[in-house]
């Protein structure tokens, strides 16, 4: 029991490093235009004025599907004070990205991404990854498999976004 507490604490100290070490944190945030499943295009700068999380994720991703659906109640519990929640999709496969989207349900935009343009803009390299945007248009947080037990460590950070 002993070892296990250093352990864990140098594996969560290990995942802290590597979210704040994201070469996009205190970057304006790449601004783009993508074509909602559902609706409208969509294009980022339009969101200026409120705190913006990206989800990345993949239709074939095993965990995209759960933290879709976290998201989407962070959404709905937070977008009246300012939060605006986008998926963008990474496949390959325009169909299959279509029914993933709308069989998970949520009420924010799931947009497309089949060119992988704006997955490489934002250096996407493992599914899902979350990007919050404060509400100036700079990259403040990026955690790339976000599942956890408990709370997401992105929701604290969310809270304190929408307080400034």
């Amino acid at each position: 029991m002993h070892r296990a507490v250093p352990a864990l604490l140098s594996l969560c100290a290990a995942f802290a490093a590597w979210a704040a070490d994201s070469p996009l944190i205190g970057r304006e945030a790449p601004d783009f235009a993508l074509r909602a499943s559902a609706g409208d295009n969509v294009r980022l700068s339009e969101a200026r004025g409120q705190v913006v999380v990206l989800s990345f994720y993949g239709s074939r991703c095993n965990t995209c599907r759960s933290h879709l659906a976290e998201l989407d109640d962070l959404y709905r519990t937070y977008g009246p004070a300012g939060l605006a929640v986008y998926g963008v999709s990474i496949d390959d496969d325009a169909d299959g990205a279509r029914h993933f989207a709308s069989s998970v349900g949520v009420a924010f935009p799931m947009l497309a991404d089949p060119a992988k343009s704006v997955g490489r803009a934002y250096e996407i390299d493992r599914l899902p990854t979350v990007v919050i945007v404060d509400r100036s248009g700079r990259v403040r947080y990026v955690h790339s498999e976000p599942k956890t037990r408990g709370e997401p460590p992105y929701v604290r950070e969310l809270r304190r976004l929408l307080d400034e």
